[in-house]
């Protein structure tokens, strides 16, 4: 009776959490979820504490501390990209516990292991890859953090021979993000970080604001290509943010593409 109890609360907190990271999502209010986050942020932690092993309650505890992240001061953000990191991969461990030490592993045995994922593990897998990259921007000054970009590319491409459509395309997202970070003479792709970036603005059919406002940075920019940098960034302001899971995040891009689209001329 003591074992189904437990499982019934866990149950509820994992909606609940998910549920709370749904609404988070969806809201078209930024300084309120600026403001009121972090009391959340306490209570999953709370629930994780009666439910330590609730791998849906670790994928939405992640998924929530990274995308506060992106709100916070550079110190807190990396505590917050820290826990972030640990959720996920706590959770992946417990989907597949040849996981549980993937940072350390060498990367021929790191990437045997990324080989052999499933289907079944894509969320945990994908919300870890999503948490490794917040993690290593917060720490880009760090090469030991830059060093490890290679098992997040690898994770990304397995994401996407398992069903390049999840999250709207965001592995291919990730990736063009990843191929551009440097210009073409210093080792990046940009060329095909930009196809990655094309097909992620065909699986979000291009409602997914901030894949346009991170080509234009990222890509555009990298490129000198000011037709495209202010086409994208322009398609971001006039667009409408309201979409399923879509609209904080949307909300967030239309201020960075403001911005980026003031400073198109000096910077151009």
């Amino acid at each position: 009776m003591l074992s189904g109890c437990a499982s019934l609360v866990s149950g509820i907190s994992s909606r609940m959490a998910n549920d709370l990271a749904d609404a988070i999502l969806n809201s078209s209010d930024v300084d309120t979820v600026r403001e009121g986050v972090p009391a959340y942020l306490l209570l999953i932690d709370s629930f994780l504490r009666s439910s330590p092993e609730d791998v849906d309650l670790l994928v939405a505890a992640a998924r929530l501390n990274g995308s506060y992240s992106t709100f916070a001061d550079d110190d807190r953000a990396k505590l917050l990209s820290q826990k972030s990191l640990d959720y996920a991969i706590r959770a992946v461990c417990i989907t597949n516990s040849d996981l549980c030490d993937l940072q350390s592993t060498d990367f021929e045995e790191f990437q045997i292991t990324v080989d052999e994922l499933t289907i079944e593990q894509i969320d945990a897998a994908y919300t870890l890859g999503v948490a490794w990259a917040g993690w290593i921007q917060v720490h880009s000054s760090d090469w030991n953090a830059i060093g490890q970009l290679g098992r997040v590319k690898a994770l990304m491409e397995k994401i996407i021979e398992l069903d390049e459509s999840w999250d709207a395309g965001g592995a291919h997202l990730y990736m063009g993000g990843l191929e551009t970070l440097l210009p073409a003479a210093m080792g990046g792709r940009p060329e095909k970080g930009r196809a990655h970036f094309e097909q992620a603005l065909e699986f979000s059919s291009g409602e997914y604001l901030m894949t346009q406002v991170i080509y234009a940075e990222q890509y555009a920019r990298l490129i000198f290509d000011k037709d495209l940098h202010d086409r994208l960034l322009q398609e971001v302001i006039d667009a409408d943010p309201v979409v399923e899971g879509m609209t904080l995040t949307n909300r967030i891009a239309q201020a960075r593409a403001a911005e980026l689209l003031a400073e198109s001329d000096e910077y151009f």
